[in-house]
């Protein structure tokens, strides 16, 4: 689980963060990232899991999956930074896939600031 200060709560920062942000994708994954410059508070995380990957038992299997994968990656995301998964199709295990994505968006992110 994710502590209560990197949780992604409200709709409003999903979506600015999902049409804003610079973007990584793989065949079962779409990682946004979303960089503020005002202040230094901790990263924020959330998860996009649609009906399409199973019901709701594999979602939330699903959830609880990447939130333990991401959990040991929030100290290398950049400070005050908003980080939004979206689950395209589900699979055994995403943790190839997100070790790969996660550093592209930080590059980009480095880049474009």
């Amino acid at each position: 689980m994710l502590p209560a200060k990197n949780r992604l709560r409200t709709s409003k920062d999903f979506a600015l963060t999902t049409k804003t942000g610079v973007r990584a994708t793989s065949l079962s994954l779409v990682v946004y990232l979303k960089a503020n410059t005002n202040g230094s508070s901790a990263p924020q995380i959330g998860l996009i899991v649609n009906k399409s990957v199973g019901g709701s038992v594999v979602r939330h299997r699903v959830s609880r999956q990447l939130r333990h994968l991401i959990s040991t990656q929030i100290q290398t995301l950049p400070l005050n930074s908003q980080l939004v998964i979206r689950v395209l199709r589900n699979q055994p295990n995403f943790d190839a896939e997100l070790s790969d994505l996660m550093p592209k968006v930080i590059s980009k992110i480095v880049v474009s600031a």
